[in-house]
């Protein structure tokens, strides 16, 4: 008599609280993050989300991936607003506009740099949030230019260091009230990649593998 192929089971899907739990800890640790920064301690991360200690370690067994899952999650997010900007019909420059300010909203200034904490910078998460990002970015700045709106002597590159730079509050402050500054500094900037050009800039399209090669991550 032939013995039965045991039909694998499936994994049990998360439960709605426990999915909720999870979102609540990133929320809170992405809050914490950008307040103090990402040493912040993961009970008062536990504290803030309204869960117990446990319930953080159970979802993210260390800090790297905590710090992963938010950095992740903001890309996400910042990916999702180019969707939508890349989803609209009309003015494609004030489409890439919208998109600017959104991502600088993401706070990704105060984030990114926290890839540095992590053991694995080259986490495929990661590297796909980060490739998304770009892509979306890339294409949203295409149809700008196709359109003769957008200067041509500007890349990717150029439009990430301006997001990170102009929204973060200057070395040694605590300014809590930055985005009523960062937003009209953004837009100054926003009006200078307009067409036509009114000056030639120094130097070529800044790429995000000339930021990768020329700006390296520290190991330390």
């Amino acid at each position: 008599m032939q013995t039965a192929t045991p039909v694998p089971r499936k994994a049990p899907r998360p439960r709605a609280d426990a999915l909720r739990n999870r979102e609540r800890i990133v929320t809170a640790a992405r809050e914490m993050f950008v307040e103090f920064g990402p040493d912040v301690p993961l009970d008062e991360i536990a504290r803030r989300a309204g869960v117990g200690n446990a319930t953080v370690y159970r979802n993210f067994p260390d800090r790297d991936a905590l710090v992963r899952e938010v950095v992740c999650s903001v890309m996400d997010r910042t990916s999702e607003a180019a969707e939508i900007a890349l989803a609209e019909t009309g003015d494609a420059f004030e489409a890439l506009e919208s998109f600017v300010h959104t991502a600088a909203d993401e706070r990704i200034s105060a984030l990114c740099p926290m890839v540095q904490s992590t053991f694995d910078q080259h986490h495929p998460d990661l590297e796909a949030a980060r490739e998304r990002v770009e892509e979306l970015t890339q294409q949203l700045m295409d149809r700008a230019k196709a359109a003769g709106q957008m200067r041509a002597d500007v890349g990717v590159g150029d439009v990430m260091v301006a997001v990170a730079q102009l929204s973060r509050p200057p070395a040694g402050t605590a300014c809590a009230n930055f985005d009523r500054f960062s937003h009209r500094t953004l837009q100054l900037f926003l009006d200078g990649l307009r067409a036509p050009a009114r000056s030639e800039l120094p130097g070529t399209a800044v790429t995000m593998e000339d930021l990768r090669q020329d700006c390296p991550v520290s190991s330390d």
